[in-house]
């Protein structure tokens, strides 16, 4: 059967549990219908799944064909965002790989390589990649593929790197009035640093960027605070460069500790993401097999950022893709409820099929053209 026939084959059944998915939003490490829905269906076209990978009850791996390399792997993304639901599509995601797996296990048969398809909860935020790598889940593996819903069709994702820093200045309490010299304020060091990071901003590098929130600024008007906390999202073109500016952030807020008389903690408060390695083997045939359906990619807007990932992570490793195709206008914005109400729109449903159609057909090509799998770890070397 071929991957055409096998994904028209398939249509129905990829939409009914698309929407199951969206109907049913569930947050990071909480996706367990989602993962039940997707385990279900790859279990009775014969793969052998492996839930609770990682030690995550909601990630899995499966695997069709003979364990021998190459082994290529598909990522599912199923996770929802809170008050949001499905509003970055991951509906999508989930069902396009799944739909790619199946049509490759109908298009190969005998496959002497190995398909992996691996469940990646959480990417809002919990870093479920990043804890799968760590675990073993993409040991062996030499390929990833994914492709992301968007409001524009391009040929790989410009995906920043990222971290969350927390800073915490401690400080000494006292009565504003009453006793003004002893107090140490805390969040006037606080807010010193906001200062200080608004100046650095003015003069900070092409896709690098901090933004802070105060998550802790006192108790009471009258009570000089002796603690105060703030968060900062930090993110680089690279991961080297948010790395750097990370840094400068730690050494802004000491500085600041010491003309104030506090003292300054800075600990990273999430896992961060690594930025995005673009393939260009492995983006170039999906692209290609993607223009069969009459969509075509093209290079990303010079200096436009969409945000960061966990593939990031993955792309550090190995050559991966992870392709943005619109299911929507390119003046709107994911993370909105009319991104939300595009992923369940026949429109989604269309580029859904079509991209489950293009991430078959470049699998099938990799694990069956030595050279361009060897061209994939040629580029992968290159932009590193």
């Amino acid at each position: 059967m071929t991957v055409r026939d096998s994904i028209a084959r398939l249509a129905d059944e990829l939409w009914r549990i698309s929407l199951v998915l969206h109907g049913h939003p569930e947050l990071a490490f909480q996706e367990h219908r989602a993962c039940a829905e997707l385990i279900g269906a790859l279990s009775a076209a014969q793969f052998e799944v492996e839930p609770g990978v990682a030690g995550l009850p909601t990630a899995f791996r499966a695997q069709w064909g003979t364990g021998a390399p190459p082994r290529i792997a598909l990522l599912l993304e199923y996770d929802a965002l809170p008050g949001l639901g499905h509003a970055c599509g991951h509906n999508l995601i989930a069902t396009a790989g799944l739909g790619a797996a199946l049509a490759v296990r109908d298009a190969l048969p005998d496959l002497a390589g190995t398909l992996v398809v691996i469940g990646t909860p959480a990417e809002e935020g919990g870093g479920g990649k990043v804890l799968e790598l760590n675990a073993g889940v993409f040991d062996g593996i030499e390929a990833a593929l994914m492709f992301h819903p968007g409001v524009h069709d391009w040929r790989y994702a410009p995906l920043t790197a990222q971290i969350e820093i927390a800073v915490r200045f401690h400080g000494r309490a006292a009565h504003p009035t009453g006793n003004p010299t002893e107090g140490v304020d805390a969040l006037a060091a606080l807010v010193q640093l906001f200062t200080a990071l608004a100046m650095l901003r003015s003069r900070l590098p092409l896709g690098s960027h901090v933004q802070g929130i105060v998550t802790q600024g006192g108790t009471a008007t009258n009570i000089v605070p002796d603690l105060a906390e703030g968060r900062f999202g930090v993110r680089g073109l690279t991961t080297a460069a948010r790395d750097d500016l990370v840094a400068q952030l730690t050494e802004c807020a000491h500085g600041i500790a010491q003309a104030t008389g506090t003292t300054v903690e800075v600990s990273a408060a999430s896992h961060g993401y690594q930025h995005v390695r673009d393939n260009a083997a492995l983006s170039g045939a999906f692209a290609r097999h993607l223009a069969e359906a009459g969509i075509t990619l093209a290079e990303p807007t010079p200096g436009v950022f969409l945000g960061s990932s966990d593939i990031g992570d993955v792309s550090n490793i190995m050559p991966a893709i992870h392709p943005f195709v619109a299911i929507t206008d390119p003046d709107k914005s994911d993370h909105t409820p009319e991104f939300a109400a595009a992923a369940a729109s026949p429109r989604a449903r269309a580029v859904m099929l079509a991209a489950a159609e293009a991430l078959a057909c470049t699998a099938v090509d990799v694990l069956t053209e030595p050279e361009l799998l060897a061209q994939a770890w040629q580029d992968f070397h290159a932009a590193g």
